[in-house]
This record gives C-alpha cells, structure tokens and sequence, in this order.
C-alpha cells in the first residue's frame, strides 16, 4: 500500500447526485426570478395557448339606450333635385371652382341627407337644403321600410323643412329642451354620413352655443343661433338628430367646418320646433320686425361713443315708414333692453322680434348722447319689398390722414345713394389698417363718431376732434347701400 488515498466509488457517485440537484434547484430559481417562459406541452399535441378570461361583468355604455331610443326614427332622405346655372344650391360655383365651367341648366341629380320623425302622423325634421328643389323624395326607415316623402313646408331663413310620409307603426324621436343644455353636456349625432354610411352615431360634447354669422356652403340662414359639437358630423348627415344622453332630440345636424376637425353645427330644437309648427299649421313661417339693420356694441364702439362697458346693440340705419322709424328711433341709437330683458346680442335680439308676432307692442330701452330713453314699438309682418328698399340713410362721415384719401360726394352720388352727405373713399394706403379693415376706394364715409360728415374738409376738422380725445375713430360706412361700422386707432 502506497500513501496515496483512493476514493471509493460508492462516495464519487453520492457527491455527483448532490452537485446535480443543487444544479437544478439553482436553475429552477433563477428561472423564476428572471420570469423565463416555461413551455407547456399537452400529450402528443404541438404547443397550444392559453386563454385569459375575466369574470368581472361588461360595464353597460350609456350610449346604448340612447341608440336604442332614437335610432329607429332616424331616417335616410334619397332627393332628386334640378341644380345647375342658376340652381341657388352652390352647385355652380362648386363646378367653376373645381371643373371650370358651370353645371349645365336644371340637369338632375341625386341627392341625400338625414331627418328624423317627429311624430305618429309622419312628419320628419330635416334641413331645408337637404329637400330644396326637390323633385321627388324616398325616405328609408332603418328597418328598410321605404316611402315616398312630400314636402310640408320649408323655411331657407333658418335652414329648417318638414316632410311626410304615410305608413303605421313609425317610431318617433322624442324632442329635448335645447334651452336647458350646458357647455360640456353629452352630444350624439346619428345620421347617415357620405349618403352611405346609415344608421352611425357619433358622441361628444356640447362645445358651444349661439353661434351665428357663419357662411354655410349651399346657402346661409338669415338667422342664426347654432349649437358647436364636436361629435362628428359629416356630409351626408345634414338632417340628422343630435341626441342628449336622454335620447332626446336637441338640435337638427346642420353645417361643419371643413377646415378643421371637430366643429360641427346644429340647429337648436326649440327653435327648430317653433318653426316647424308653423310650417304645419301654415306651410310658411310668418315673422315680425321693426325695420332697422343694428351692429352688435364692441368695445371699441363703445368707448368712441363714451359708453365705457355699456353692452347693447347700435341701430345702423332706419328703413323709410318702418315701425322704427314711427316710434322715432334714429341711427346711433344703443338698443339696451327689450321689454325690460337686458339686450347685448344682435342676433339673438333679431331673432327674439322675428318669432314675436306681428302687431305686438314692444318697449325698447335705449341710449341716445348717453341719455337714455324708451320707445313702443308696433311691430309688422316682415315685407319682402321693404326688406329690400334702401334704408334711410340719416347722415354721413369719414377719414383723411389715417391710411387713406377721401373726396366730396357729388350730387347724383347723394341722390343714387339716398343719403344727404358722406366723402367717398378714393384711395387706400397699402398695409395700413384702413386696408386691414377691408375698407375700399368707392366706400362712402357717412358718419364720424356719431357726427354727420358734410365733406371732405369736415371730415378732416372732425377726424382731428377725434384724434385729440384720445378716442378710437368710429365711422359708418356705407357699400352698395349696404352700411356697417368699423374702428381705427388714431395716433396723438
């Protein structure tokens, strides 16, 4: 026997099998820690998946009952019009812009839009430019009944119209109180977007309410005092109900802005339902007015005419033997209340005395040099003839040495225009802010500040007064028989 010490073989196998599951203790920890993917394989089958379930139940939309609610009565309108040359429906300008040359005269084509039932008879809300010119309209129902529409009546001052189809059993859209909605609300467009696409829904909020002066391709309503959403609305959808989260019916889908996205237009209901009641009763809408153009008070206007924050709406011109003028209003007065109601914006007053009826006697509160006053004013059924005579003009003014030149007015020139005095534009200085408020050689200067405008000389001596005031010049300004006031800021 040597020195040299010999392992047994039974103590070699024993330190192996230890070595080998410390080895495999450690693996399996580090795979866990690490969160290694672990294959599982079921006998004699390829991988498989599995599945991820959750017990937790689908919380209910709140859209879905309001689907449910107004979407039957939403209905698809197939129009076949006469448009081209003179069609009044934008066609033409569409086709110069685009083709260069107008649409050939009262050539027929398709057309389609949305509406929405109103009641058990039939009827069906929908935009006038929807069924303008239309010679014959299909309404389809969404559960694919079709029928054949006719037109009640149509009102182009508010984009408004009602048509009828006969049939049983039609589901009707409930109207809402458009008077009680807030910034912020729910707002759900449904309709039939690109004349395809029927029966889609759109959700988003109320973004905003009483706009107005907006240019509206295919005709632009008189009056004005749309809801902004910005649930979509697309072509195709004009008609269309705009839901609350009642499933009320709160606005008629009108307009979009086709520069941006998110900006559409509804007509509010309860106007929309006024007017439809007078469709049906008269299949015309009958309106009043006192016969004045007015210009809503900024702030501008108002601290040329000294009125600090006073809010209201300015009396531009007078139209000749006109409610108006009998109760002895003149231009410049300031409109500040109504019957006692605060008056601070032109289109909702403008629209306040068309729906008033005609032969009410209305008490305006106004300001006249800072005094105020009062006046009863009867007022008429507004005429086509004299809504378009010239207004009576009652005085006239400009400017000289504020970016642009002015001239005396000649005695034919007062007579074409109906006015006693003014100074005509006769050139405008490139980049000046005359030239940035859009006034033109050929305007006619008829008042400065309130002061009537003799010629040109006077204009001068009163753009001086004005200027050492230290006041913004106001002026009136008259194209075309068509006047408006507009502000410069005059240097010391």
């Amino acid at each position: 026997m040597n020195g040299n010490r010999v392992t047994s073989p039974r103590s070699y196998y024993l330190g192996a099998a230890a070595l080998i599951a410390a080895g495999l203790v450690l693996g399996i920890g580090l795979s866990a820690g690490l969160d290694l993917p672990r294959i599982s394989r079921a006998a004699g089958s390829d991988v498989q998946l599995a599945a991820v379930s959750n017990s937790a139940p689908i919380p209910d939309s709140p859209f879905v009952p309001v689907v449910d609610r107004a979407l039957p009565a939403v209905v698809f309108i197939d129009v076949t019009k006469k448009v081209g040359g003179d069609g009044g429906d934008g066609s033409d300008e569409f086709m110069r812009r685009f083709f260069g040359q107008p649409m050939p005269r009262q050539q027929r084509v398709p057309s389609s839009g949305s509406g929405f039932i109103i009641d058990d008879q039939g009827r069906i809300l929908t935009n006038n430019h929807v069924v303008r010119d239309a010679e014959s309209i299909k309404v389809t129902l969404n559960d694919g009944r079709t029928f054949k529409a006719t037109t009640v009546g149509t009102d182009p001052a508010t984009d408004v119209a009602v048509i009828k189809i006969e049939g049983s059993k039609l589901p009707v859209l409930p109207l809402g109180d458009s008077d009680k909605l807030r910034i912020g609300d729910w707002a759900i467009a449904i309709g039939n977007p690109l004349g395809d696409l029927r029966g889609s829904v759109t959700v988003g909020i109320i973004s905003a309410q009483g706009r107005s002066n907006l240019n509206i391709f295919g005709g632009t309503p008189d009056y004005q005092d749309f809801i902004q959403t910005d649930a979509s609305i697309n072509f195709g959808n004009s008609g269309g109900p705009l839901c609350n989260i009642r499933g009320e019916a709160i606005g008629i889908n009108t307009a979009i802005n086709t520069s941006g996205q998110g900006i559409g237009f509804a007509i509010p209901i309860n106007l929309a339902k006024h007017v439809a009641e007078q469709l049906v009763a008269h299949g015309t809408v009958k309106r009043a007015m006192m016969g004045v153009t007015l210009a809503n008070m900024t702030p501008e206007i108002a601290e040329g005419f000294g009125l600090g924050d006073q809010q209201g709406v300015i009396i531009q011109s007078i139209m000749e033997k006109s409610p108006a003028e009998k109760a002895g209003l003149r231009r410049n007065d300031v409109i500040v209340d109504l019957d006692g109601v605060p008056v601070t914006d032109r289109d909702k007053f403008r629209l306040k005395i068309a729906d008033t009826p005609a032969g009410t006697k209305v008490k305006l509160g106004y300001l006249r040099d800072g005094k105020r006053l009062t006046a009863d004013v009867v007022l008429t059924d507004r005429d086509d003839a004299l809504a378009n005579n010239a207004p009576k003009v009652q005085d006239s003014a400009d400017a000289d040495d504020i970016g642009m030149s002015v001239r005396d007015m000649t005695a034919s020139e007062r007579t074409e225009l109906k006015i006693d005095s003014g100074v005509r534009v006769t050139d405008v200085v490139d980049g000046s802010e005359a030239e940035d408020k859009d006034i033109q050689p050929g305007d006619v200067i008829e008042e400065v500040n309130r002061m009537p405008v003799k010629n040109a000389a006077d204009f001068k001596a009163q753009v001086a007064k004005v200027r050492k005031a230290g006041k913004p010049l106001v002026m009136i300004i008259n194209r075309n028989q068509s006047t408006r006031f507009e502000t410069l800021k005059l240097d010391k």
